[in-house]
């Protein structure tokens, strides 16, 4: 059995190719949008690339299943519920997938979705133990798939999770040698508490898991439910989009580029959004007036879909030559809407310094002299982060609900200061308040973080 294994950190993403040496035949697990990888990897050993597996449709980012079927001619599979608008083969509870020696057998795990579907592989057909476990999100290292973020169309945390825990129940009979290979890593927002070693064992999250301790159905629902992260508005987008038949990304596209001054222009016109993708502290020294800072070194396209609606025209500014890259990025959480970039943008702010605004910063010292009578001191972590402490007189409201709640719950009228916590996701929520009519607004340098720093000397 060949198995490669894919990880894309900045979306916390892992997908699979998995061949059978003696006949050459091939599938890939949950693929991401931007495909060339699979293509090459599969040339390299040898392998056609018949199957599509998909353990469910995600939410987070947009797939590659459309382009490796056009590519290949491979069928998209998914579990028994599940249905779409493109021809899709629905494989039965236990049904195999026959590659040669190696087998992959598909187990019906309803929780995270309803279609959730996990994959046993056999590195020979009469075996009895598989080789490996495809859980997409129904089983991560240490943790377990949310089952709370389908509610918006039609199914209940409650419902989900009573689904989650049997299938969880009918995972762990597995023996503690099965090695398992989760669909997402740490920092993912489909869990709370996603550990970072890219595969795990049965035995090993009998041991570590919290969601796996014995425990009562509704205890469990309870525990997997509290704590977890907000969840960005582009997951209902990417979970509608997974199921229609759209566009297949070209990751060689060209991007058309802007003149400075007409970006300003156009974007103050309301035509598109300009997003910055330098750092919060070059944003700070200078920025096109009206940008939105979202810096590429991190989650950028997570963090983008955050504060950028999907049916929104963007912009993409910063270091020369970055553009594709802020491209294919925001492709993959089907942000496709990415029609100019700036060149020479540090080189055309200097030309046009009447375009050019800075951003207002304050250190998390400066914050104990503050008069939060006069002050909105607002905290934009998750609550998984504030429920081991804020700074005393916040207002929380995670960055990825500021797009829903800043205009009832932050004063325009008043001074906001904004952390997070280490100054990324402040420097993005301050940026987007400012284009969004909040005149007064900075951001902590350090956040969280570099107060607790402080205060605990």
């Amino acid at each position: 059995m060949i198995l490669e294994q894919y990880q894309l950190p900045c979306l916390s993403i892992s997908s699979y190719l998995v061949g059978d040496e003696t006949t050459g035949k091939a599938v890939v697990i949950d693929p991401q949008r931007d495909i060339g990888q699979y293509l090459a990897d599969a040339e390299d050993h040898n392998l056609r690339i018949e199957h599509v597996l998909l353990t469910h449709f995600h939410a987070d980012y947009v797939s590659g299943h459309l382009g490796l079927a056009r590519a290949t001619g491979a069928e998209i599979v998914l579990g028994e519920p599940a249905s779409a608008e493109f021809e899709i083969r629905n494989v039965a509870d236990q049904e195999r997938i026959v590659l040669g020696d190696v087998v992959i057998e598909a187990w019906l795990t309803p929780g995270h979705t309803p279609e959730s579907t996990t994959y046993l592989a056999f590195e020979n057909t009469d075996d009895d133990v598989p080789a490996a476990l495809f859980t997409g999100d129904t089983l991560f290292v240490n943790d377990v798939g949310r089952p709370d973020l389908l509610g918006a169309i039609g199914f209940t945390a409650e419902q989900l999770g009573g689904m989650l825990y049997d299938s969880l129940a009918r995972v762990m009979t597995l023996p503690d040698e099965v090695v398992v290979y989760p669909g997402h890593g740490a920092g993912s927002a489909c869990g709370k508490a996603l550990g970072s070693d890219p595969h795990t064992t049965i035995g090993a999250q009998r041991r570590d898991n919290y969601a796996l301790k014995a425990m009562t159905k509704e205890e469990f629902i309870d525990v997997v439910t509290e704590g977890q992260p907000a969840a960005p508005a582009y997951f209902l987008h990417d979970a509608i989009t997974n199921r229609k038949i759209h566009e297949v990304f070209d990751e060689n596209q060209q991007i058309p580029e802007i003149p400075m001054e007409d970006a300003h222009r156009r974007s103050a016109e309301g035509e598109f959004v300009i997003i910055d993708t330098r750092s919060p502290l070059e944003f700070a020294v200078g920025h096109l007036i009206g940008a939105v800072n979202v810096p590429l070194e991190g989650r950028y396209a997570e963090q983008a879909g955050m504060v950028v609606p999907a049916d929104q025209d963007v912009v993409v500014v910063g270091d020369d030559g970055k553009h594709t890259e802020a491209m294919i990025r925001l492709a993959r959480i089907g942000f496709d809407r990415v029609v100019g970039h700036v060149s020479y943008y540090e080189q055309s702010m200097l030309t046009h310094p009447g375009l050019v605004a800075e951003a207002p910063r304050v250190l998390a010292s400066d914050i104990a002299g503050m008069n939060l009578d006069h002050i909105q001191l607002l905290d934009v972590r998750n609550p998984g982060e504030t429920a081991d402490g804020t700074i005393p007189g916040c207002t929380v409201i995670p960055l990825a609900q500021l797009h829903v709640r800043a205009a009832d719950e932050i004063d325009a009228s008043k001074p906001a200061v904004i952390y997070c916590a280490s100054g990324v996701r402040s420097s993005v929520a301050a940026s987007w308040l400012r284009s969004n009519g909040f005149s007064d607004v900075s951001d902590v340098i350090g956040g969280y973080n570099g107060w607790v720093a402080l205060t605990s000397v």
